[in-house]
């Protein structure tokens, strides 16, 4: 204790000194971790750098931008679809009007377009199934009812705009037989549905657009097919086949059937006539006195006794005649197709 007590300044220096070295120790060892830390991220910029620079093409240099010419090809592709866009405009709501829609307007207008698309297709020779109340065309839940689940009328709205476009371009091909539409469930209603009125998808929504799928099946014969298909393409709406399947039809409509029963020929009767022969030619005044049974006298004379009624000749049958045999090249058959649509419906543009 005298040691410490005369070497105070010592020890207290000592000891100052020794917590020094201990704070400067600590101070090494985290500026070493926070330099192994930081050696490790210019480790991953260096390669991330030089992976860029061996990619092709690579980012550029002096004498080549090529995050300019990037932007500027995004440039082009934004230009590019503001002109598809063009072709794919939206399909207008039934009724318009967004969330303000309210639930006696959509029944009104549900009812209304229903009737418009039975009765567009009666005009165009277009069969329906046969339901109670008519053909609903999906929409069977909704038109029982005159109020609807919460938040639902919007997306409804949506959808019997996109149905009335895509049956209007089946009707117009005038195909034979519309057999269903099916669309997505978009509605807490849609639950208590028939499964043959729904799909077991959704849309889907990407960075450009929303698809909204839609199925039809229908029964037609290639040319149809093909006023189908050059309808959706000259649409100016967004409807896109997806897929097609295409199979022989089962049955056929009463249309068909009766065009392709044979009816029955009948052959008219002929009547052998007996010719009147005078002086070695034949001679029609004397066949049409003796056909009606007037007198025989030349022109000035009086008649003569009438004559007596001839035996009424009997038909005689007549073979038919052979007709010429057609070779058929192509007997065509009906066709069911089933057709998967979707409405691509464009986001706003940022």
């Amino acid at each position: 204790m005298d040691w410490i007590k005369r070497n105070l300044f010592f020890v207290i220096g000592a000891v100052v000194a020794l917590v020094l070295m201990g704070l400067a120790g600590y101070y090494a060892w985290s500026g070493y971790s926070v330099n192994a830390e930081q050696n490790e991220k210019l480790k991953t910029i260096y390669e991330e750098s030089k992976r860029l620079a061996e990619k092709k093409p690579h980012p550029g240099d002096k004498k080549t931008d090529n995050i300019a010419a990037a932007k500027e090809q995004r440039k082009e592709i934004q230009e590019l679809i503001g002109k598809i866009g063009q072709h794919l405009r939206p399909i207008p709501a039934i009724p318009e009007g967004g969330t303000n829609v309210t639930s006696r307007e959509y029944a009104e207008a549900l009812r209304a377009t229903i009737t418009w698309l039975q009765r567009d297709a009666t005009n165009n020779s277009v069969f329906l199934p046969v339901v109670p109340g008519g053909y609903a065309y999906s929409f069977g839940v909704q038109r029982q009812l005159i109020k609807f689940a919460p938040g639902s009328l919007e997306p409804l709205s949506v959808q019997l705009g996109e149905v009335r476009a895509i049956c209007g371009v089946l009707h117009a091909a005038k195909i034979n037989a519309l057999d269903s539409v099916r669309r997505a469930r978009v509605s807490a209603d849609d639950n208590s549905g028939a499964a043959t009125d729904y799909l077991e998808l959704s849309s889907t929504t990407n960075d450009l657009a929303i698809l909204t799928p839609y199925e039809v099946t229908f029964r037609c014969y290639t040319p149809e097919l093909a006023d189908v298909l050059e309808g959706m393409a000259a649409s100016p709406y967004g409807l896109v086949v997806k897929s097609i399947n295409v199979e022989p039809a089962t049955t056929t409509t009463l249309a068909d059937a009766a065009a392709l029963t044979p009816q029955p020929y009948t052959y008219a009767p002929v009547f052998a006539q007996t010719p009147q022969v005078v002086e070695g030619r034949y001679d029609n005044a004397a066949a049409m006195r003796s056909r009606y049974g007037l007198g025989g006298g030349r022109a000035g004379e009086g008649r003569g006794p009438m004559a007596q009624p001839q035996a009424q000749p009997q038909p005689v049958a007549v073979a038919p005649v052979a007709r010429p045999t057609t070779k058929i090249i192509l007997n065509e058959r009906q066709l069911r197709v089933t057709m998967m649509i979707q409405v691509v419906k464009l986001l706003p543009r940022k």
